[in-house]
């Protein structure tokens, strides 16, 4: 497997991966808003927003990516998506060692993400390679519905 930071132009791979592996959710009572989101609104972030990616390719198959902003010495990530077809096969622990790399060559000593506290097996992952939890949250959404989110965070 290898890793590639993304350039304007893989906005495309980037949505196509984060809409395949958010649509397991599209219908919970609170999809993710990953769905909502377009190509456009990606090459924007990536162009004006100082937002980064890395994507995984296997055998020149895009297969996950994880996106991410640094600021100062932390780095947050969201979205990470993996091909539901290479899903428990690690290629996300796999993504986030890379990313943690990349991090490290950055000058980044702390990496943080929110997870959906409901989404046990994504708590799970990022507990298995030494996050914790530091924070945690509830959103309200307009259905009345609440939505409890974790932050978790790894020193690297």
């Amino acid at each position: 497997m290898n890793f590639k930071e993304a350039t304007i132009s893989d906005a495309p791979i980037i949505h196509k991966l984060m809409i395949k592996a958010f649509s397991e959710y599209k219908n919970d009572k609170m999809p993710s808003s990953a769905l909502e989101e377009t190509e456009s609104n990606i090459a924007k972030a990536l162009s004006q927003e100082g937002e980064k990616a890395l994507i995984a390719y296997e055998s020149d198959e895009p297969v996950a990516m994880v996106r991410f902003k640094i600021e100062q010495y932390k780095m947050n990530f969201y979205r990470l998506s993996v091909n539901p077809l290479y899903q428990g096969k690690g290629v996300g622990k796999h993504l986030l060692k890379s990313l943690e790399i990349y991090a490290k060559n950055k000058g980044v000593s702390e990496i943080i993400c929110k997870v959906r506290m409901n989404i046990k097996r994504n708590v799970s992952l990022y507990k298995d390679i030494g996050y914790f939890i530091f924070d945690n949250y509830t959103i309200d959404k307009p259905n009345n519905e609440s939505l409890h989110i974790v932050s978790m965070k790894k020193f690297i």
